[in-house]
C-alpha cells in the first residue's frame, strides 16, 4: 500500500505524452500507465486487511492541510547511477506538499505502518520503469519535459497495488481533500 497525491487528468496526459517521446529513444524502458500516475507521499509496504481502516483514518491528518501549488520540472532518472524509473521533478510552490508529506509521514509512523525514509522527500511522477536487466545511461537528454505545467494537487488516496505480469495496478481504497491550492 501506499499513500498518493492524485494528478489532474489533463497533466496525467501531457506526461504521458513526453514519457513516451522520451522512452521511443531508450531502449528497455516502458511506460507507466497514465491512470497510474501520482506522486508518491508515503510507500506503506504491505499492510494486514485488518488495518487499512486505522491508516484511512491516521491519513485524514492532512484534511483541512493547504493544498499544494506545483510545477513541472525537468526529467531525471532515478537513481541517478543506475535508474530504475524515469520521472519528472515537482517543484512545490510554497511548501505545502512537503507539509502534507510530513504530516502523512509523522502519522503513519505513529501507528506503525510507514517507516519514514532518512532521504529528504523529493516530489516527483514517475512516468516509465526500467525493465529488468535493462541498463540505462543516464545521458539520455530529458530537458523537454513539459516544464511550463503548473496545477493544484489536493486529492489525497490511500491506494493498494496489485501487482502482475503486465504491470501495478492501483485501487483506490480512501481518499481525501484537501484544502485548494491558495
Amino acid at each position: 500500500m501506499f499513500v498518493a497525491l492524485e494528478l489532474p487528468g489533463d497533466v496525467r496526459e501531457r506526461l504521458v505524452t513526453w514519457g513516451e517521446g522520451v522512452i521511443a529513444r531508450v531502449p528497455g524502458v516502458r511506460a507507466v500507465r497514465g491512470e497510474s500516475l501520482h506522486v508518491t507521499l508515503c510507500f506503506l509496504g504491505w499492510v494486514d486487511v485488518d488495518a487499512v481502516d486505522s491508516v484511512a483514518d491516521a491519513c485524514a491528518v492532512v484534511s483541512g492541510m493547504p493544498g499544494a501549488s506545483l510545477r513541472v520540472g525537468r526529467g531525471i532518472w532515478l537513481p541517478p547511477r543506475r535508474p530504475r524509473v524515469l520521472a519528472v521533478e515537482l517543484t512545490d510552490v510554497g511548501g505545502r506538499l512537503e507539509a502534507v508529506q510530513s504530516a502523512l509521514s509523522q502519522a503513519l509512523a505513529a501507528g506503525g505502518w510507514y517507516k519514514p525514509e532518512k532521504r529528504p522527500f523529493l516530489a516527483h511522477v514517475t512516468v516509465g520503469r526500467v525493465g529488468k536487466g535493462a541498463r540505462v545511461r543516464g545521458s539520455f537528454e530529458l530537458s523537454d519535459a513539459p516544464d511550463d505545467l503548473v496545477f493544484s494537487g489536493s486529492r489525497v488516496t490511500l491506494f493498494r497495488s496489485r501487482l502482475s505480469p503486465a504491470g501495478a495496478r492501483y485501487e483506490g481504497l480512501a481518499s481525501l481533500e484537501t484544502s485548494t491550492a491558495q
